[in-house]
């Protein structure tokens, strides 16, 4: 089992559960999945940059990412329906625990100068966006490897009814938060 969803039912249940006045378990807000993204704009004139971010996707994520498609023709951007611009993995269960714990403990505090996240990117229903610059702070990427260096988001999709709960759910799991 993994050590993060222990701690949830052992310490983060009871403690929301009295905070918030819960009279059932199930009411108690939890994590249902963490999706992680790369926008790709670069694929429409390089398709190579697709099997390079998909390479780092997968040895981040530790599944197949699924490549997302133009659903809108932007003449500007020289964009069709249907081109490739972008790639994504949705995890859930024992993957979603692991790759949340290896978040916090891992992967934030490598970030240079990291201050702490923003209290503030919930999006009225619990769920949580956190963007990184780059995919080189996740231990699974080697340096060398890299292409290009990356951006990608991260959204932690929580059961929480607002952002009120979505945050101290997230902040009883090891999410480090900026002092405002």
């Amino acid at each position: 089992m993994a050590r993060l969803k222990d701690l949830y039912s052992t310490k983060v249940v009871p403690e929301l559960k009295a905070k918030y006045g819960y009279k059932n378990v199930m009411q108690v807000p939890k994590l249902s999945k963490i999706v992680l993204n790369i926008g790709l704009g670069e694929a429409i004139q390089n398709p190579k940059a697709l099997e390079s971010a998909e390479k780092d996707l997968s040895a981040i994520a530790g599944q197949h990412p699924v490549v997302t498609r133009a659903k809108k023709a932007i003449a500007a951007f020289k964009l069709r329906i249907g081109l490739p611009i972008g790639i994504m993995v949705t995890l859930r269960g024992e993957r979603m625990y692991d790759f949340y714990d290896k978040l916090v403990n891992i992967v934030l505090p490598r970030i240079r100068d990291f201050q702490g996240l923003s209290p503030d990117s919930f999006d009225g229903q619990g769920n949580y966006t956190l963007g990184m610059k780059e995919q080189v702070v996740f231990p699974e990427i080697e340096y060398d490897k890299v292409e290009k260096v990356r951006g990608l988001e991260i959204v932690v999709v929580t059961t929480a009814k607002n952002d009120e709960e979505g945050r101290e759910l997230l902040r009883s799991l090891g999410m480090p938060f900026r002092k405002n």
